[in-house]
């Protein structure tokens, strides 16, 4: 496999979206993280730190491309010429969501293919609201997520 995408707001990046980019540049010779434009969320970094957080988490990840992107997924990774979307489940309820997504995206881009990477048991409690509710509440966050969204966090505060 030439290019796949794994998409996400990675509001910030977590120790379990370094895992799945580590397993998924093991699948394909290009990784492009796509960092979503979300106007429906309100992030607490705004695109271009997050960008920027996810580019050095993944400094040393062979193959990884940061990519902002908003609109269609399915389009995005047509654009981009990718075969696959990676996508995380941590339990049941992700998996049912994921794979209505799944048929979704492949109803729009017919070869578009959707890989689920189920989260290992020391990351499939993490989410990026977690480590964020622990920062706030001067938890350490190094366990869940890398050094650069520590110091990221310090920074805003």
């Amino acid at each position: 496999m030439n290019t796949v995408v794994f998409p996400g707001s990675f509001d910030p990046i977590t120790n379990g979206h370094l895992d799945l980019i580590t397993r998924a540049s093991h699948l394909a010779e290009r990784v492009i993280v796509a960092v979503a434009i979300n106007n429906s969320k309100n992030p607490f970094f705004d695109l271009q730190e997050r960008c920027e957080l996810v580019s050095e988490a993944t400094k040393d990840i062979k193959g990884v491309d940061v990519i902002p992107f908003e609109g269609l997924l399915a389009e995005f990774a047509k654009t981009h010429q990718a075969q696959a979307l990676i996508r995380g489940i941590r339990g049941a309820t992700d998996t049912d969501y994921e794979i209505q997504l799944s048929q979704v995206n492949h109803t729009l881009n017919p070869q578009l293919e959707t890989i689920l990477l189920p989260a290992h048991a020391r990351t499939a409690f993490i989410s990026s609201t977690i480590v964020k509710e622990v920062f706030k509440h001067q938890g350490d966050i190094s366990l869940l997520a890398p050094e650069c969204v520590k110091r990221a966090f310090i920074k805003k505060q």
